[in-house]
């Protein structure tokens, strides 16, 4: 009887190791949606809307689903509420997890991270959740930012929580550490790394592979840290922060995008005119030098695209405009520079690029291709209210949006195929 307890135990670890993770910018937060079989071209209307549901509070977080239910987060008064809903459209549960940032733009931005049956997410006042996402009951909660001491920037907390094997992630830099591993069941501290005396930017890391080995990409508000998963050992780091030419904000910068990792090189991009960088790690991961400065894509917060061997996105020309480009990945040379409406999220799924316009909510279907931006069809979002925010996600031959309070659902399968 024992053995065969222990072969299930050992049975339920492996599954547990094996299950799909759900995220925020697709499997390997590269804004890549590993999907096949969709639509290549819309009707006039746009796809069909399979779905739209009001009531998941004001946010700019994005949309996920693990093929059972949709799980969004969102500000309800002063609390940050998740929903979770069916895909008839009915709540199975709305449940307040944390104090939402009270500050300027309170909203929601942590998209929620699935694992199995498990849901992880940060309020906007930097409180860790663990939720059953069957129920919506709290596994366990810590008060992270509050507990490790985060120095915030102006707008608190933007992070969406990273899992690696056991551990999640968090990153409350600031006078005690930068980085802290939980145990994903337990919620228990396995390692916090040293503090880089650096603010909590918005960035949500990233997981990558460098030289055979996994390591977890993340940021302050003026340093990039390439962390050891392990132990927390932040094996280099590079400054990204030049006070001389970010001198409105002397601690760190507003930093909200991932960095984007290809090989040994990485593009970091912030908006507001602000250089962008393309860097190289060496091969024992102990350096980083610069490979070329961009002074054109300057991406704002809308996600990066590297598609063989080009980078492509949107760049920044004031709050509430900019254009869109492409550069060749190993050079940094512009092989297009258009305008569409206004700057806005991109992602890609099935050899196509999904562009979300901030401004206007206009959503296109791109080719992408670094001879020019062809739009090859188009919709707008009718529906919410406030900035066009949220990073699209695309599952199971579905395109989930939301804009404000509204989530919607819509149909990206070729029903010819």
């Amino acid at each position: 009887m024992k053995r065969v307890i222990l072969v299930q135990l050992l049975v339920f670890a492996v599954f547990a190791s094996l299950a799909q993770i759900y995220q925020f910018r697709g499997p390997a937060r590269d804004g890549k949606f590993p999907e096949s079989g969709l639509l290549k071209e819309w009707p006039e209307a746009g796809p069909e809307l399979l779905l739209d549901y009001e009531g998941i509070g004001d946010g700019w977080s994005s949309v996920i689903s693990n093929g059972n239910y949709i799980y969004a987060s969102g500000r309800i008064d002063s609390m940050d509420y998740l929903t979770c809903i069916d895909f008839k459209g009915t709540k199975k549960w709305q449940v307040a997890y944390g104090k939402a940032w009270q500050g300027s733009f309170p909203n929601t931005r942590s998209t929620p991270t699935i694992e199995g049956d498990r849901i992880y997410i940060v309020s906007g006042m930097g409180e860790l959740v663990c939720l059953n996402a069957e129920t919506g009951a709290v596994n366990w909660k810590i008060n992270v930012d509050k507990d490790y001491e985060a120095d915030w920037h102006v707008w608190g907390v933007a992070e969406s929580p990273l899992i690696v094997d056991e551990k999640v992630i968090c990153s409350p830099a600031g006078e005690q550490t930068t980085f802290v591993a939980f145990d994903k069941i337990t919620g228990k501290e396995i390692w916090k790394s040293p503090s880089t005396d650096g603010q909590r930017s918005y960035v949500s890391p990233i997981l990558h592979t460098l030289n055979g080995k996994k390591y977890i990409l993340g940021a302050s508000a003026s340093d990039f840290f390439i962390v050891d998963p392990e132990n927390g050992e932040i094996k280099t780091a590079y400054k990204y922060f030049d006070p001389s030419k970010w001198t409105w904000q002397p601690k760190g910068m507003i930093w909200a995008n991932s960095p984007v990792a290809k090989g040994n090189m990485i593009f970091l991009s912030i908006g507001y005119d602000y250089p962008a960088k393309m860097l190289r790690v060496n091969d024992d991961v102990s350096a980083i030098e610069e490979v070329y400065t961009d002074s054109l894509m300057d991406n704002h917060h809308h996600g990066l695209i590297e598609h063989e061997g080009y980078l492509y996105g949107s760049y920044w020309i004031h709050n509430n405009m900019g254009s869109w480009a492409c550069l060749d990945w190993n050079t940094g040379e512009v092989m297009y520079n258009e305008k569409w409406h206004s700057k806005g999220e991109m992602v890609f799924a099935d050899g196509m690029l999904y562009v979300y316009i901030e401004k206007t909510g206009h959503v296109g279907l791109v080719k992408p291709d670094p001879a020019g931006f062809e739009v090859v069809s188009s919709f707008k979002v009718d529906k919410g209210s406030g900035p066009h925010w949220s990073h699209p996600c695309i599952f199971d031959g579905k395109l989930f949006m939301r804009h404000g309070d509204v989530l919607m659902v819509y149909d990206l399968n070729n029903r010819d195929n």
